[in-house]
């Protein structure tokens, strides 16, 4: 595997090695041992995956302590365009994001550690999304940040208005308003 640093530390793009032939391919998709070198140790305890039709826009979210989770986030079918906003209060990247395509061609991966909001776009036609979680999910500790905010002004990839939304999406607060739990 390669690990990858991007602009905001803490947050890793991950490239496996795939081994292809006629019959297909191989990758590991996870590796402890090479995690905690790379990144720390971690105990993921939930696999979450959606799937979700072209346009559909899911974020951003994020938990608050004591039910904060890091993600290991993969697409399996098809292609997004994953986010993720630091958050962190006393971060030199408080209010910066990182946006990475993500596929089933490249199979890259991205970790997103605590104090990170996230969100994801289809951009193909349909997408599997998977995502290993160092937490459970407690729905009372669910917090966000609403997609289309002025400041952090994310460009998502595509027209806004193609995109699809929850109700609960629709309703997230905006950045300024944010009191983040998260500390640097």
């Amino acid at each position: 595997m390669n690990f990858i640093a991007t602009k905001i530390p803490n947050l890793t793009i991950i490239e496996p090695k795939v081994f292809g032939d006629e019959r297909g391919y191989f990758f590991e998709s996870f590796n402890a041992k090479q995690f905690e070198e790379y990144v720390h140790k971690i105990n993921f305890v939930q696999d979450n995956e959606s799937k979700s039709s072209k346009g559909v826009l899911r974020g951003l979210h994020f938990q608050k302590p004591p039910y904060a989770q890091a993600k290991l986030v993969r697409c399996i079918q098809g292609k997004v365009l994953d986010v993720a906003v630091d958050i962190r209060k006393g971060s030199p990247t408080f209010g910066d994001y990182v946006s990475v395509e993500l596929s089933e061609e490249n199979k890259k991966q991205l970790f997103i550690p605590r104090g990170f909001a996230h969100g994801f776009v289809v951009l193909s036609e349909e997408a599997i999304f998977s995502y290993k979680v160092d937490n459970r999910y407690a729905p009372e500790y669910d917090s966000g940040i609403i997609w289309n905010d002025q400041i952090l002004n994310i460009d998502w990839g595509i027209e806004s208005e193609k995109f699809v939304l929850s109700d609960k999406d629709k309703e997230l607060d905006m950045f300024k308003n944010l009191e983040s739990p998260f500390t640097y």
